[in-house]
């Protein structure tokens, strides 16, 4: 956590341009934006992954998030929250995304590599995810 550059921004040890704060999030410009207005959502509570976050630390992040892509004006937009390294995580706190997606070039550009699954695997998989639920 000392060396999290986010907790440092929570902190106040590392400027930021914040846009909203309360007691348990966070938000701010990206300064390496995709596009105008891309900005940064975080929990104050430090977790790697969001399944590290409990859950009243969350409450309020979604409310932000629209409140956030409301204010840039952006009728295009992603929001976007990666968890591990494969998934494109480049910092190990939790954080969303809000990227207004102006045109063709600017914004989140991504591919949706889909498949086309035995549907008795999926549902074995749905019976075994909501088992764990």
């Amino acid at each position: 956590m000392s060396s999290c550059i986010f907790c440092k921004i929570i902190k106040g040890e590392i400027p930021s341009m914040k846009l909203f704060e309360s007691e348990k999030t966070l938000a701010f410009l990206d300064i390496m934006p995709l596009s105008k207005g891309h900005s940064l959502i975080i929990p104050k509570h430090h977790g790697g992954r969001l399944t590290d976050i409990p859950d009243d630390q969350l409450v309020e992040i979604l409310s932000v998030v629209k409140r956030i892509a409301t204010a840039s004006g952006a009728e295009n937009y992603n929001i976007l929250q990666n968890n591990g390294r494969l998934a494109h995580q480049v910092v190990d706190h939790v954080h969303f995304h809000m990227i207004p997606k102006p045109n063709e070039t600017e914004g989140l550009g991504i591919g949706w590599p889909t498949s086309n699954p035995d549907k008795g695997e999926l549902q074995t998989l749905l019976e075994d995810m909501k088992a764990k639920m």
